[in-house]
Formats: structure tokens, sequence, C-alpha cells
């Protein structure tokens, strides 16, 4: 079933047609407007919605234009079908320039309505499926308790925003022991299990309840935390996947930290994700729950998303990156350096780790590789490959 939103400040005319737009199975309507919200916001929400459609009414035509020429440009896969009081010449004419394909008039007979309908779905059956929802979407398993998961799920979050000037969305998942309330000193009530209570009925300004935005990145940082220790609470899959989809169209970016007890709601979220941070430290008992967990994320089809990262890596080390990576026959992608007074001071602090420092930079390095943007040492290298092709050749002299 199609979702759409109605956006008619004529409530009367709002009224009658969703009474028959209900009696069509093919189409529910998430939500109905009666003003013309701003047209960028209305782009958030029917992102946020997942909506196909937008029955748009024309009783303002300036203020109707604005928002579908907006939607022409960003987002072309949305199919508009326009509203008016009757079917008026003059409106009909300005609709059919800006591409509205469908016009609906009153009275709503139910029939037109359900023709028309069946007119959109066949447009949006011809054009190529398009998956809004971000592709850049990450989950942080540690190989046990205690080797800094959410320090690198927290910090990694943050570069992504500073680096992409975009919405970036940290979500605790681990129930039993989640860390992130403790590490930012976040005050707000509500947790990811109030988000998941409100999974089917979501939206932008009941999201915004339940985030808390944190401030000092560039871009947006969202944050929700996993509430007080709640082992008792049972997730359902429907949940995790309609929350899943509502965060996907809303962020840019999305990192969840999980608890690494490979719960169903744990895999389902790896699932939803293009790759799995297998964090570890470099100790025997880490590595050797870093191979079983491993060997697990195998059986499940999921090994081939999985990215080795290690936390807390020194000179002393117990191993070296190359016997991490014989040991559990992986490549270590990452190496994030042992410093405990900068990590507790930050903690202290209740924010994330200064993005001058080594490990700062690590982080940023890191964020950088996860959603594909070039590093700092491979920026280094291409241009010195740049300079080598323009420098000039080299003459030989010949002498005698």
């Amino acid at each position: 079933m199609l979702r759409s939103i109605v956006v008619c400040p004529n409530q009367d005319l709002s009224k009658k047609f969703v009474e028959v737009l209900e009696q069509i199975n093919t189409v529910e309507n998430r939500k109905t407007m009666d003003v013309y919200p701003i047209p960028e916001n209305l782009l958030r929400t029917m992102r946020a919605q997942g909506a196909a459609i937008l029955f748009l009414s024309f009783e303002d035509q300036e203020k109707a234009a604005e928002i579908a020429a907006l939607l022409e440009t960003e987002a072309r896969h949305v199919e508009v079908v326009a509203l008016h009081t009757s079917m008026d010449p003059e409106v009909l004419r300005h609709t059919m320039r800006l591409g509205i394909r469908e016009f609906l008039a009153e009275p709503f007979e139910f029939q037109s309505v359900a023709d028309s309908l069946a007119q959109v779905l066949t447009f949006i059956g011809k054009r190529p499926h398009t998956d809004l929802r971000t592709l850049h979407v990450f989950s942080f398993l540690p190989s046990k308790a205690g080797v800094g998961t959410s320090t690198v799920a927290l910090n990694v979050a943050s570069a992504m925003a500073r680096d992409e000037n975009t919405r970036v969305l940290l979500a605790d998942f681990d129930l039993n022991s989640g860390m992130t309330r403790f590490l930012l000193k976040l005050a707000n009530q509500f947790s990811v299990v109030d988000a998941l209570n409100n999974a089917p009925r979501l939206e932008e300004h009941l999201w915004a309840d339940l985030v808390t935005t944190v401030d000092g990145a560039e871009g947006r940082l969202d944050v929700i935390h996993s509430g007080p220790v709640n082992p008792n609470y049972r997730i359902d899959t429907d949940q995790i996947r309609e929350l899943a989809a509502f965060i996907g169209r809303c962020y840019g970016a999305i990192c969840f930290d999980l608890s690494g007890n490979l719960e169903r709601y744990s895999l389902e979220l790896m699932n939803e994700s293009k790759r799995i941070i297998l964090v570890c430290t470099p100790e025997v008992v880490s590595l050797h729950l870093a191979r079983e967990k491993l060997a697990f994320l195998q059986k499940m089809e999921l090994a081939g998303r999985v990215s080795l990262v290690v936390n807390r890596m020194h000179k002393h080390s117990a191993f070296t990156k190359a016997q991490m990576e014989e040991l559990l026959g992986l490549p270590v992608v990452h190496c994030f350096p042992n410093d405990y007074a900068r990590v507790n001071e930050a903690t202290r602090q209740g924010t994330w780790i200064q993005a001058s420092s080594e490990m700062g930079r690590s982080f940023e390095e890191f964020a950088r590789v996860l959603r594909d943007r070039p590093t700092v040492e491979a920026h280094s290298k291409a241009r010195h490959k740049f300079l080598q092709y323009i420098a000039p050749a080299r003459r030989t002299v010949y002498t005698g």
C-alpha cells in the first residue's frame, strides 16, 4: 500500500476528500495538513513518512505551485495530485503547466477518485524503484563488554557530522548497559524504547522530542539513548523495521551502538547496515570472542559486511596488527590509539574527543573511510602523484 499526505487548508474540502480516500485500499493517508507548510518542511515530512503521493489543494495557486516546484526538483519520485473545489479551467491549465497529471474536484465520487489513483499507480509503477533511505548505516558491535565500542561509535558519529555538514543519528541499542546517556550526560527522559513503541506512527515533531541534538558539530548530530536498564523489554521485528525505515529517510548517516549479545533485533539492525564495525582490543580474550562472533556472523551471512577495528592500540600491545589479522582471518581496517586520559576528560565534560588530538584525528580519518571519502593520507598520495605527473621530465645531457 502506497502512502500519501494531504495538504488542504479548506477543511470542508479536505474532509470530503479524505472520507472517499479512506475507502480505497491501495493508498494509506499518513497525514492531513490544514495549512500550506514551508516547502522544505513538507519535503522532510514526506521523506519521514515514506509518502509517494501528495494530494495538494490549489486553493492558493501561488503557494501550491511553490510546493510542486520543489518536489519536481528534490523529490521527483512523488506523484502530485491536484485538489480543487471545481474543475476551474484556469486552475487546471496552471496544474498542467506544472507537470501535474491528475486533477480531482468536488464532488469526489468514489469511481472518479479510484480511476485517478489507478492512473497514479501506473505512473509510479513505470518508474524505477528508488529507495530514499540512506545507504550510510553502520552497526558498532563489541567483541566483548568493555572494549570501548560506545566511545568509538560516539566519536565516529560526531566526526561524520563535522565532516559532512549533514544530519547524523547515533542510536544506543544496548538495553542492558547502554553508555551513551552517561557519556554525553543526556537529560532526555525518552529513549529507543519509546521510539520502538511509537514506530508505526512516528512523525517529525514526535521524533524531535525523542532525540537530543548535541551542540558542537558543524552538521547535526542527533542522539537517542537506550534508557534505564531494561533486560525484560522484548523488541518485535516489525518495530525494528518500522523504526529503521523512518530514521533511514530522515538522516544522511546512522550509527547503531549494539550490545554485543547478538539479540534478534541486533541482527535485524545489522541486516539494515552497510557495514558492521567489529570493535576489539589487542588482548587474548577480546580476540578470542571476536573470532567467535565472526564465525556466528558467517552463519548469518553477514560476515561480508564486517570491518575489524582495534581500539586502545599502543606500542606495547600484546599483539601486532599482522598477528591479529592472522588470528582472525580478516584485515584490520583501522587502529585507534590508547589514550585513557583524553577519553576520561571527554567523559567528564560530557562530549566527544577533541578533533585536534591524535585520537580525534584517528576518528576523523575512519569516519571518512566509512563515508567513502578520501583520507588525508590518500589525498597526500594523490597530490604527490599529480605533482610527479606535471613535473618537467629530466633531460639527459650527452657530452663528449
